[in-house]
């Protein structure tokens, strides 16, 4: 009886010790979790959009939106944006809706608040409607780019590889930056700096895309007004 009792005890004691080791696993497993599950909700305007924007023109963002964190994940991203381009193009249609690059959701914000990096393929006569925006002001960079307060726009055309006709029918793409509530001023640096913007996010499309010279985009933004 008394080995049948220290036998007991033995497994007694080996079931303990699996559930305590258990109970360590899984509290070790819960902290990994914690510890991935709390990536940081919220991210500065250099770490936003999969890194687009330096550190010196994301503080140009984090000026233009006069917010300083952002949702980590927004929707959209360059590949979707060149499938729908693409799909877009190979439609045959004059103009197709397109995808958003980048959404910059602000912490604590409503709808209307933000910013967003959209591109989509215009219509022919589009690049050709001068009305503008009040305070909107026009720049060579281009087949047209405008800037302003709340801002900017551009349209290019395309010639790409990847593209069949291209060489005779350029895509047509228009990329815009939005700003919703914001508190910054209309000034000349405000407009330069919605533009340079748009202009970070429209290279990296283009690239994507293949388009011969950058789509006439320089790697460095062209600023001059007309």
């Amino acid at each position: 009886m008394k080995s049948v009792g220290l036998a007991r005890a033995g497994r007694l004691a080996a079931v303990v010790g699996l559930v305590v080791a258990a109970g360590a696993g899984l509290a070790a497993c819960g902290s990994d979790a914690e510890g991935k599950g709390g990536d940081e909700t919220f991210v500065g305007a250099d770490k936003v959009c999969g890194g687009l924007f330096d550190a010196s023109l994301a503080k140009k963002v984090e000026a233009v939106t006069t917010d300083s964190e952002f949702f980590a994940s927004g929707t959209g991203g360059r590949d979707k944006v060149v499938e729908a381009l693409t799909d877009g193009y190979e439609s045959g249609r004059s103009w197709a809706t397109g995808a958003d690059l980048c959404e910059l959701s602000p912490k604590g914000g409503g709808a209307g608040d933000g910013a967003a990096l959209k591109f989509s393929m215009y219509a022919p006569q589009d690049v050709k409607d001068l009305r503008t925006a009040p305070g909107t002001v026009s720049y060579t960079m281009g087949k047209r780019s405008e800037a302003r307060a709340t801002g900017a726009s551009l349209y290019l055309e395309c010639v790409s590889p990847q593209l069949k006709g291209s060489e005779a029918q350029p895509l047509r793409i228009y990329g815009g930056f939005t700003v919703g509530e914001s508190d910054a001023p209309d000034t000349p640096e405000t407009r330069d700096a919605n533009l340079e913007i748009l202009h970070t996010g429209a290279l990296s499309v283009v690239k994507e895309l293949g388009c011969e010279d950058n789509a006439g985009l320089p790697e460095t933004p062209d600023l001059t007004p007309k």
